[in-house]
């Protein structure tokens, strides 16, 4: 039971890590990055959908996207929503394909990305913690109705916080990294 309960938290903290790093995927730095578009959604056939699905996102070089559009009536509707997506970014149809330059950052812009990786970054040790508290209630409930001993939910309680501190420390290297990918000029 306690061992079913370890995997849970492992793999709880595992998207939470996750997650963080698809947020920072998503924050523009000075190069072009698929995962930049991945949040556009497109109204196509009367709903809203991802953009990944009505065309094909490639980055033929460092400072350009290029959308391929499958069906030629979405490339309007694809346009603008890249265009007020809020990424700062301005699409330019050239036949089926839209091409996004990817401006290069401001100084000032580059330390506003800074803030919001770390505010990802600290989102993201906030919902690892959680996990670890919930965790822990459960350590404790388990050892109240007797289904553990003290000693093992101890040693369990050990085990949870060293996997904690592993995926916090995972989630400080991801924040490392992006800060230095942002600042790069």
């Amino acid at each position: 039971m306690a061992d079913a309960l370890l995997k849970d938290i492992e793999k709880r903290m595992d998207s939470a890590v996750d997650a963080v790093k698809r947020e920072f995927a998503g924050l523009r730095t000075g190069r072009a990055s698929t995962g930049l578009l991945e949040p556009v959604m497109v109204e196509a056939y009367g709903s809203s959908m991802p953009l990944n699905q009505v065309g094909t996102i490639s980055v033929p070089e460092p400072r350009m996207i290029v959308v391929n559009v499958w069906d030629r009536k979405l490339i309007g509707p694809t346009e603008k929503a890249i265009r007020e997506a809020g990424l700062g970014l301005n699409p330019a149809t050239d036949g089926p394909m839209i091409r996004v330059p990817i401006p290069p950052l401001s100084e000032e812009r580059r330390q506003e990305l800074v803030k919001v990786a770390g505010k990802y970054a600290e989102q993201g040790k906030v919902a690892v913690r959680n996990v670890r508290r919930d965790g822990m209630e459960s350590l404790k409930k388990m050892e109240k109705d007797h289904e553990i001993s003290e000693d093992e939910q101890r040693r369990r309680s050990d085990e949870i916080q060293k996997l904690t501190d592993r995926h916090v420390q995972r989630i400080d290297e991801a924040f490392t990294a992006k800060q230095a990918e942002i600042m790069q000029v």
